[in-house]
């Protein structure tokens, strides 16, 4: 199993040329948040932004989109309908599949405090697009077993999620972990992150299957949001590379995990691991990446 380092990450991210642009760096569609819970769409759109994304979009209930557009004015925020409840409605799916077809996204990141939206199974079921598949649309393909796809996928579950995924019970010992994450590599053919203490991050092509560990992060990331970090971190990442295929969503979800819980560290050095909130996480993003290609700055 290799292990997930500095040098790793640093020969892998993506490079900034001086003359690019932000057509250049890749589109993410972010689908995430509810009534109840609104900052995880936030928390995820902005993470693909720190990531480096050209161009992030924001799909969100109707309800949400003008304080949530004000408060996040670097996104281009689609309002959508939403239930009695505040979760996005199944009936927003034609104007988001028109959405898509327009602005064409690189990558679309689905799941953050989505709740129990009616368009979750719709959308895992017609979006033929490269998904970063997080939190509630997770819970979504563990019901429905919606593990088949015409383009890649990032499935990232947490070990409960990934206990419903696999109908399995929760793993706790690392032997068990490394288990369910090649079952789940194996069984999906996609990519998957199984997050916790030293993330492990996995591929399988034919027989063998490419088990990555995180060597970065720690109990300031036990938050509430924290995920919906590192989803948005992956997508923007991932548009980078263009999405081209499993090979590089698997590099860039290591990567993803690594800078996430470098942030993490490096939030918690400023005050502690028990009041790292989530947003503090993303604020340490762009110096967890100035330490990564910057060798003079290694923490």
């Amino acid at each position: 199993m290799k292990k997930i380092t500095r040098s790793v990450v640093a020969r892998l991210l993506p490079g900034r040329a001086q003359h690019a642009h932000k057509g250049d760096f890749g589109r993410v569609l972010v689908v995430a948040g509810s009534r109840r819970m609104c900052g995880a769409g936030l928390l995820c759109a902005k993470s693909a932004l720190l990531a480096g994304a050209g161009l992030v979009y924001w799909a969100l209930p109707k309800s949400m989109q003008p304080s949530f557009a004000a408060a996040l004015p670097e996104v281009i925020t689609l309002p959508l309908p939403e239930t009695k409840t505040g979760e996005i409605a199944q009936s927003a799916w034609p104007t988001l599949k028109d959405f898509i077809t327009q602005h064409k996204p690189t990558v679309l990141a689905v799941g953050p405090g989505m709740g129990n939206s009616p368009l979750l199974p719709v959308l895992l079921r017609q979006a033929n697009i490269p998904l970063v598949v997080d939190a509630d649309a997770l819970n979504t393909v563990a019901r429905l077993q919606l593990f088949s796809y015409q383009k890649p996928v990032v499935f990232t579950p947490h070990p409960g999620e990934m206990a419903r995924l696999l109908k399995m019970d929760v793993a706790v010992a690392e032997k068990s972990r490394v288990a369910q994450v090649t079952r789940l590599a194996q069984q999906t053919h996609h990519v998957c992150v199984l997050k916790g203490h030293q993330t492990l991050v996995a591929l399988s092509h034919g027989i063998q299957t490419d088990i990555w560990q995180n060597t970065t992060g720690g109990p300031a990331l036990a938050k509430a949001g924290s995920g919906d970090v590192l989803a948005g971190l992956i997508a923007g990442l991932w548009a980078q590379q263009g999405a081209k295929d499993a090979r590089s969503a698997f590099q860039m979800a290591a990567c993803a995990v690594y800078l996430h819980g470098l942030a993490g560290d490096l939030a918690a050095a400023e005050s502690s691991s028990y009041s790292v909130l989530a947003c503090d996480v993303a604020a340490q993003v762009g110096k967890a990446f100035s330490q990564v290609t910057k060798e003079e700055h290694i923490l």
